[in-house]
């Protein structure tokens, strides 16, 4: 199975990432991608970009060698209201929003509870349009229930492929969110979460995680650049509608 976007890419202004924009969309043209995101860490990660990188991201061209870019963030969930480590004011300037837990950003909780009602919680932020490997085992949570979340409202679970390596023992968690996602028609999406420009578009290990648990290429939000388009248009539409529910 071919797909035709890459929406969870880190540069260097990430602080540990070792690639340009103009390697990136290189590396994803050469491999025939279509479509990808830039989404470098939110604010209060060590070492991440200052506040301008992502209001200036109005400089990126919307095409480079046949490659479309989105501008967005990996923004950190930092609290069970929802909160994350980016000011509302500048998330209009974005096209997407990831947001995920991430050590050393000021999150705080400890127990399921706690970590299922904070990501649920992003969930229902309406800035908020992807939520970023969510079957890191150091913050567990009701796999089933955020699942639940995510269908109501239109949200995505990304099953992310630096999952096996970044994140030792993510596998039994990713595989029940893939099962789960599919058990609720969940839309998914499959990332790199690249950290280099080698690593765009590689996906193997979630794709196969994904087509065992049942995943058809319907459910996955990147297999198709007009699937993001409309999904993100929906909900930029609907932004009232998610704010007041």
């Amino acid at each position: 199975m071919k797909y035709e976007a890459d929406m969870h890419i880190h540069t260097t202004a990430s602080g540990h990432g070792y690639s340009t924009v103009k390697e990136i969309v290189d590396c994803a043209a050469q491999k025939e991608l279509k479509l990808v995101a830039i989404t470098d860490h939110g604010l209060n990660m060590p070492g991440a970009p200052h506040l301008y990188h992502f209001t200036n991201m109005i400089q990126f061209p919307r095409v480079i060698n046949d490659v479309e870019i989105l501008r967005g963030v990996e923004a950190n969930i930092l609290d069970q209201q929802g909160n994350i480590d980016m000011p509302k004011e500048v998330l209009p300037y974005l096209d997407i929003v990831l947001a995920g837990f991430h050590d050393n950003t000021g999150y705080e909780g400890t127990t399921i509870e706690e970590n299922t009602n904070a990501m649920i919680a992003a969930i229902k932020n309406p800035y908020v349009h992807i939520i970023s490997h969510p079957g890191n085992p150091k913050y567990p949570v009701e796999v089933e229930k955020v699942v639940e979340a995510a269908r109501d409202y239109n949200k995505v679970i990304e099953l992310n492929n630096q999952s096996y390596i970044a994140r030792p023992n993510s596998f039994p968690h990713c595989r029940q969110f893939a099962r789960l996602a599919r058990k609720h028609n969940v839309l998914v999406a499959i990332n790199s979460d690249s950290h280099i420009c080698y690593n765009v578009g590689n996906n193997d290990k979630a794709l196969t995680m994904a087509l065992q648990a049942g995943i058809s290429k319907n459910q996955i939000l990147n297999f198709s650049v007009n699937r993001i388009h409309e999904f993100l248009y929906w909900h930029k539409e609907n932004a009232q509608y998610l704010k007041n529910a």
